[in-house]
């Protein structure tokens, strides 16, 4: 399927000289959205994932019913201050300063496999960070899947060593 068929772009949105991918047209076309789940699950399948992981927010749109379809857990990323029992925390950089991640202390059990989902790779920085929580945890990155890579932005590099899936590619 071509998924791009389901993606609007936003030009100038939310600052001018930014083309925004929106993925909501994908959202609400029931087999589109099947459709990109079902590829990410099928990716999954052979990794002998124990639990997904995600960041806010689209990361749980796109990873909650990932895990939903291979029967297994699922745990948030999500700003400092928004989960309500004891979390671990990482700083991270974005382009204009920096953020802080979270995820509850006890989300990953050592040893478990994670594949970590989001709607979009573009710099890597949300993905690098939600890497560092996961092994912080003693958890194994099986895989990294995504709706949509930004090639021009290079994230992938801040994946060196992990196994990446993107269902489309601007």
């Amino acid at each position: 399927m071509d998924y791009k068929e389901h993606i609007a772009i936003v030009e100038d949105w939310p600052k001018e000289g930014v083309q925004f991918k929106d993925i909501t047209p994908l959202m609400d076309n029931g087999p589109a959205f099947k459709a990109a789940v079902d590829e990410i699950v099928e990716y999954a399948k052979d990794k002998e994932i124990d639990i997904v992981v995600g960041p806010e927010a689209r990361g749980f749109i796109v990873g909650c019913p990932v895990s939903y379809a291979l029967e297994i857990g699922f745990a948030p990323v999500r700003k400092e201050g928004k989960l309500p029992r004891e979390t671990i925390k990482v700083d991270y950089g974005l382009e204009y300063g920096k953020d802080v991640l979270t995820i509850h202390k006890d989300a990953i059990k050592q040893g478990q496999r994670v594949l970590i989902v989001d709607d979009l790779l573009a710099t890597g920085g949300t993905i690098e960070a939600t890497i560092d929580l996961v092994e912080q945890l003693g958890g194994e990155v099986a895989g990294c899947a995504f709706l949509i890579e930004l090639t021009y932005l290079d994230g992938r590099s801040k994946l060196d060593g992990h196994d990446v899936l993107t269902l489309m590619q601007y």
